[in-house]
């Protein structure tokens, strides 16, 4: 997959940074940045009282519209000196379906980028990972804090547990995996068998990768008692790894939220750059 097209989302008030490390990595792999900014709209009044604070909820609305034309404004004049092609668009969507919006706008690029601002916290990141991870068909690449971001990095670790998510992710992340120095597949506690790993687990994935001409690895790990996303962790830095790339969401949502799992605790907590699909 080659990434010709890098989508990043901001907030009225919040994603300059993020703005400039996607910009940073359009100039990187020569690619077009599309900036989409989400202003969350008040849902209308209903009820009793409707009609007394209607008038105020249209003023309120009328100041997020202007708000959102100043900011547009403002990120235009922000990019006007990158060497980058750039679109800055901008939405106006109730918070129950924002996820949604992002989501579509998102189909119409190769990836979505979360940087550290964003990924801080908030309702924005929620919407935006939800939306770009369900609802764009497309990964998403979180940048945490503090690390070095590239889409061209040397030594990339792949969570592979056979699921669907985990095929898709590797597929979405060719471009890179094939231009890495060193690629390792890791496997914790792997089944044998036809309805798992097969006979010798990762042996059919890595023959994928090399048909690719990809230079991978096979690690088989222990969780030894460990949560896998721990092993996850210490075995990326361990290695040295500039980026995991990894399926998302293998189990539904609810369950992520309620038991917790490998993607929402990477999501909450990525060591490095992540590069998520499904």
């Amino acid at each position: 997959m080659t990434f010709r097209t890098i989508l990043t989302v901001a907030g009225l008030e919040r994603g300059d940074h993020d703005i400039d490390l996607a910009a940073s990595l359009c100039e990187e792999a020569s690619a077009h940045l599309s900036v989409f900014v989400v202003a969350f709209a008040a849902p209308p009044p209903v009820g009793t009282y409707a009609a007394m604070i209607s008038d105020a909820w249209v003023q309120e609305r009328q100041a997020d519209a202007e708000r959102l034309e100043e900011r547009l404004a403002a990120i235009t004049a922000r990019l006007s000196g990158r060497e980058v092609s750039a679109d800055i668009s901008g939405v106006y969507p109730e918070t129950a379906w924002a996820d949604d919006v992002i989501g579509r706008r998102g189909r119409y690029c190769d990836l979505t980028l979360l940087g550290p601002e964003l990924l801080s916290g908030g309702m924005l990141k929620d919407k935006i990972v939800e939306g770009a991870l369900f609802w764009s068909g497309k990964p998403v690449l979180l940048v945490p804090e503090g690390a070095s971001a590239t889409l061209q990095p040397k030594r990339v670790m792949v969570a592979w547990d056979s699921r669907i998510e985990a095929s898709r992710a590797v597929r979405e992340s060719l471009g890179i995996l094939k231009t890495a120095e060193e690629v390792r597949l890791v496997l914790v506690d792997p089944e044998e068998g036809e309805d798992a790993h097969g006979d010798e687990p990762g042996a059919d994935a890595a023959v994928y990768l090399v048909r690719h001409g990809v230079r991978v690895g096979v690690d088989r790990l222990p969780s030894s008692g460990r949560p896998v996303v721990e092993v996850l962790r210490r075995h990326a830095l361990d290695m040295g790894a500039d980026m995991i790339v990894m399926g998302a969401y293998g189990h539904s949502r609810l369950r992520q939220r309620i038991l917790g799992g490998v993607t929402r605790s990477m999501i909450e907590e990525p060591p490095l750059p992540v590069l998520m699909a499904r």
